[in-house]
């Protein structure tokens, strides 16, 4: 039977058009496919989450493996394959994603299988090690994989229809073992890091990388997400190029492991605990969501003066050129759901500003893959409704990198750079003299920006640079600018101010953050 993986198109939504449209998108190259002999597997690769779930199937059965919220995508393929789901597995309890295993089982009367010690409150089967379940000529057994989180565990995957070759063709690692990268150790609420850190040096190096070198890796996420730091961009490899090449396990020891996880390890994004305790309780059916109503711009207004969050998620250019007094901008393009979760957290009173009523669907949808679910209203009309009702439009200007570098010669005294990229990639190349402030911190650093100055804003090449413009507005800044490209235009440009951040020259940031 043939091996498939065509959810590589990025799927983003259960509709049909919206598939074809990602797969058109991503080219041909964007199915990959292989031969095993009788299992079929699938991969669902969710481009603004970073994630990837996984459907198994064989002789009529199936088995889902860390399932997004929407969960019609897997109801739809166990269809067109002629599979029906009985198996509901997670590798761990999420942290950056609320899934959809509670609805999936509802839908189907599928068991879920969580790691033994998970306190799930749901009905599930808890798995430890020598557990498995067969369903065909599939055979999958757990292990357990501590250190990510304390219930993790790993899948590994045999085909029975081969006897000669009765190893494990393939791994769903979780979150335990990533392409080029390894879980984060900090989830955990009564273990410290750097113990979770040696039960994961544990859990790699006595279990999973005693697999054979062939077999193949599929992890629950990519890179772009936050469970780890330097994810490749691949979405599977082998536990032998893994070996060879994933910078964590050339530790030559647990201590040095350890140190390794946890000196520099970046802070917890805050709703992160949150979404672990909605996904050990099991969150509510998609469908029992409201969709948003139309409001008119006086009603918008007094939800806002009310405490709730304009949310704009129109592409940059659109928001810079007119937006809604006092709103944040993420556009619905890029990691929008994990930056709406770090930067507005789970519980504001949303008010949508979008494009079109699709538009406006496909990001209470996002929003809801995260736990965001109080988005009760929409501006009617978008932008068009609010300058029909006469009132007042806000703007962020918008500088390329020729007008930036004549501002520095002629005016540099009275300008200041902001620079809301990670630590790891100011390490890499920064600008001379920039502030540094993580997008992630901005909100609670902006004490330190000097208002006197023009704060021209950049990040890698635009998205997080008009996050953090929107909320510099929002906190009373006014001369400000978002630089188009950002950083990556900068050096295309051959701008000489680009310096290497480890060098020190002009490094004006007071935190890492």
């Amino acid at each position: 039977m043939l091996t498939t993986y065509p959810c590589r198109r990025n799927i983003e939504s259960a509709s049909a058009a919206r598939k074809a449209v990602n797969a058109a998108a991503l080219g041909s190259d964007a199915v990959y496919s292989k031969l095993m002999e009788s299992v079929l597997i699938e991969q669902f690769f969710l481009g603004c989450l970073a994630h990837a779930s996984y459907l198994v199937g064989s002789e009529g059965v199936a088995a889902v493996i860390d399932p997004q919220r929407d969960v019609d995508i897997y109801l739809e393929t166990a269809k067109e394959h002629g599979l029906r789901i009985e198996h509901i597995i997670e590798t761990h309890l999420h942290a950056d994603f609320v899934s959809g295993h509670h609805e999936l089982a509802e839908r189907t009367g599928a068991k879920i299988y969580l790691g033994e010690g998970s306190g799930a409150t749901f009905p599930h089967v808890s798995v430890k090690d020598g557990d498995s379940i067969r369903f065909g000529n599939c055979r999958l057994d757990f292990t357990q994989t501590p250190g990510h989180t304390i219930e993790s565990v790993c899948i590994a995957l045999t085909d029975l229809s081969a006897p000669a070759e009765s190893q494990p063709r393939a791994v769903f690692t979780g979150d335990t073992l990533f392409v080029g990268d390894v879980g984060r150790p900090d989830l955990s609420g009564d273990r410290t890091p750097q113990e979770l850190a040696g039960l994961l040096y544990q859990s790699l190096h006595e279990k999973l990388l005693k697999l054979p070198e062939q077999t193949e890796v599929f992890p629950a996420h990519g890179a772009g997400s936050l469970c780890g730091r330097q994810m490749g961009s691949e979405r599977s490899s082998t536990i032998g190029k893994e070996r060879r090449t994933n910078y964590a396990l050339q530790a030559r020891s647990s201590e040095e492991f350890i140190h390794l996880l946890t000196d520099s390890l970046p802070p917890r994004p805050e709703y992160f605990g949150r979404e672990v305790e909605l996904n050990r309780q099991g969150a509510a059916a998609l469908g029992q969501l409201p969709p948003p109503v139309p409001v008119r711009a006086p009603e918008v207004l007094r939800l806002q003066s009310e405490g709730a969050i304009v949310l704009d998620t129109r592409p940059a250019m659109q928001f810079a050129v007119a937006h809604v007094p006092g709103s944040i901008h993420i556009a619905l393009s890029g990691q929008f759901a994990s930056w709406a979760a770090r930067i507005l957290g789970l519980d504001k009173r949303i008010i949508l500003v979008g494009e079109d009523a699709d538009h406006l669907r496909e990001s209470q949808m996002r929003l809801a893959r995260v736990g965001i679910e109080d988005v009760r209203a929409c501006l009617e009309d978008g932008i068009a409704g609010w300058i029909k009702g006469g009132y007042e439009l806000d703007y962020i200007p918008q500088i390329s990198v020729q007008e930036f570098a004549e501002l520095l010669a002629e005016e540099g005294d009275r300008v200041a750079v902001l620079d809301v990229r990670e630590p790891g990639e100011v390490a890499a190349g920064a600008m001379q003299g920039s502030i540094r402030i993580p997008l992630g911190h901005l909100a609670e650093r902006t004490g330190e920006l000097d208002r006197e100055k023009l704060l021209v804003v950049h990040c890698k090449g635009g998205y997080r640079s008009s996050v953090a413009t929107s909320l510099l507005r929002r906190a009373g800044f006014r001369d400000i600018a978002n630089l188009t490209g950002g950083f990556d235009a900068w050096t295309a440009a051959g701008r000489e101010e680009a310096r290497l951040a480890a060098s020190g020259i002009g490094d004006h940031s007071t935190k890492t953050g």
